[in-house]
């Protein structure tokens, strides 16, 4: 470990961020377990690699779940959670994109109410980011 992420673990509150622990969690169970759930949204150019990347970004947010839980890896694990969600950024963007397109072809309630949560979803992946940032640095 660096000695800014050293020093970062001894000065911080020792705020366990559940907003971002609990969805890694599950999520990357399901990831693990129902890889074919997430390889639709993987966007196009990557989906020859669909496979290996769900799998690769389930063992990701499990491994920063269990980091956020120990102070002395949290500065770490908020710098990777933050790179992460960041990075699963584009998969959730193509889920709205293919969203849409079913919410024009079938033009049904169900369909537009998925849109519509799929693009309000997006934006709330900020606040996750921003709370990662936070469990890398002391509040």
């Amino acid at each position: 470990m660096s000695k800014a992420l050293k020093r970062r673990a001894r000065s911080h509150d020792g705020t366990i961020p559940w907003i971002v622990v609990l969805p890694f969690a599950v999520s990357g169970v399901i990831h693990l377990v129902k890889p074919a759930v997430f390889e639709p949204i993987i966007p196009k150019p990557l989906r020859n690699r669909g496979r290996e990347l769900v799998v690769a970004s389930g063992l990701a947010e499990l491994v920063c779940a269990a980091g956020l839980l120990r102070p002395s890896t949290r500065p770490a694990a908020g710098l990777m959670s933050a790179a992460v969600l960041l990075a699963v950024w584009p998969a959730n963007a193509q889920m709205s994109v293919d969203l849409g397109r079913r919410a024009l072809r079938k033009r049904t309630a169900r369909s537009m109410v998925a849109f519509v949560v799929s693009v309000a979803r997006l934006p709330l992946q900020i606040p996750l980011v921003k709370a990662a940032l936070r469990a890398s640095t002391h509040s």
